[in-house]
């Protein structure tokens, strides 16, 4: 004889680190080490304007085209979908698990229109090891 199903009550609260559930041993921390970000938003600011709502974090959308080049996710659409699932994706994204990860089109407009016109993605890939892109980087 089984007993009853058993149904589960949500906790009222949860004590949950994305960090804790990302291997040391994984690909992205071992990135992670050498990526700074740090002056991507000075590096990108003629290309946005300053009124309207608050854009994605490029930052964000960088970290997401690591994740898709190490990972051969050549889809946005499904990259998009990755990040809000893979626990991993989101450590390294800077993504909380309440955070949602941003849309395919805005991404898709992102990588082909400022990202493009900035040039920003050449300057990531030729610049030197852990140096950081900051605002005296930008060809000035």
């Amino acid at each position: 004889m089984t007993g009853p199903q058993q149904e589960a009550q949500p906790a009222l609260f949860y004590e949950f680190s994305l960090a804790d559930h990302v291997p040391q041993n994984h690909l992205l921390r071992s990135i992670d080490r050498f990526v700074d970000l740090s002056g991507i938003r000075s590096y990108l600011a003629d290309f946005y304007r300053h009124t309207g709502r608050p854009s994605v974090d490029p930052e964000l959308l960088i970290r997401m085209l690591l994740v898709g080049y190490c990972f051969g996710i050549r889809s946005e659409r499904r990259l998009c979908v990755e990040v809000h699932l893979n626990l991993a994706y989101r450590w390294f994204c800077r993504l909380d698990l309440s955070d949602r990860a941003p849309d395919h089109s805005t991404f898709s407009k992102n990588r082909h229109g400022r990202f493009r016109d900035s040039e920003l993605l050449r300057h990531l890939f030729e610049n030197e090891p852990g140096h950081a892109i900051g605002p005296s980087d930008n060809g000035e």
